[in-house]
């Protein structure tokens, strides 16, 4: 499963990108909000930071506008993908900008019949939002299995991005789902490799080996 950093601050993602584990970015104006740089200017610095997918999503609501800003970010990198709201609207610039050869990630998709219409419009990607709905009561990874399902029904090539990642359960269970990609917070892919009985195994061997004198010569 590949794994996207969801964050517009470049420090964070230059730091994630640093492990060589990371696939992709996605974006939106609420993360690009919290770091105080403009918009663009924010994309333009992450997009030399990964090779991979960067999503930057639209501030318009009607189709104009989504094409019009939509085709404004793919002028920043070729890794550029536009994102658009699972609307009427969105699907209809999800197809335009698809026809244009355009990445496309609609997002906000909270239903399985959603995500066949994204992927019927052209989607490269489709975001459910698994946090949000286990906030509001039901199963957000049952979410993912049933778009798995019906995408491998109809061999539609749209990958599942399982979106709004909370823990790292979800990603274990994202992963099992055969989610092709989840995108997480930099505070949750650093909790990724996180074990007690790692940390507990690796300070047992040092002490072991410092009580026997161990050493690793350079040459």
């Amino acid at each position: 499963m590949k794994l996207f950093i969801d964050s517009a601050d470049p420090k964070d993602i230059a730091e994630a990108a640093a492990t060589g584990l990371i696939d992709g970015v996605t974006t939106n104006p609420s993360l690009a909000a919290k770091t105080g740089l403009d918009y663009v200017e924010s994309l333009e610095q992450i997009c030399e930071l990964v090779a991979g997918p960067v999503s930057a999503e639209v501030l318009a609501t009607d189709v104009e506008g989504m094409i019009r800003q939509g085709e404004r970010f793919t002028r920043i990198a070729k890794n550029i993908a536009v994102k658009v709201p699972l609307t009427w609207d969105g699907l209809k610039a999800c197809r335009a900008l698809a026809d244009k050869g355009h990445m496309v990630n609609v997002t906000l998709c909270f239903q399985p019949v959603q995500a066949m219409m994204a992927a019927k419009a052209g989607a490269t990607f489709i975001s459910p939002f698994i946090g949000r709905l286990d906030d509001a009561g039901q199963d957000g990874m049952e979410l993912i299995r049933e778009i798995r399902r019906i995408y491998d029904n109809y061999d539609f090539s749209t990958q599942i991005l399982a979106a709004s990642i909370r823990h790292v359960t979800h990603i274990r269970d994202a992963a099992l789902a055969a989610a092709d990609v989840a995108t997480l917070p930099p505070s949750v892919f650093k909790t990724l490799i996180s074990h007690s009985l790692t940390d507990k195994g690796l300070a047992a061997f040092l002490e072991d080996a410092k009580k026997a004198n161990v050493r690793v010569r350079d040459t």
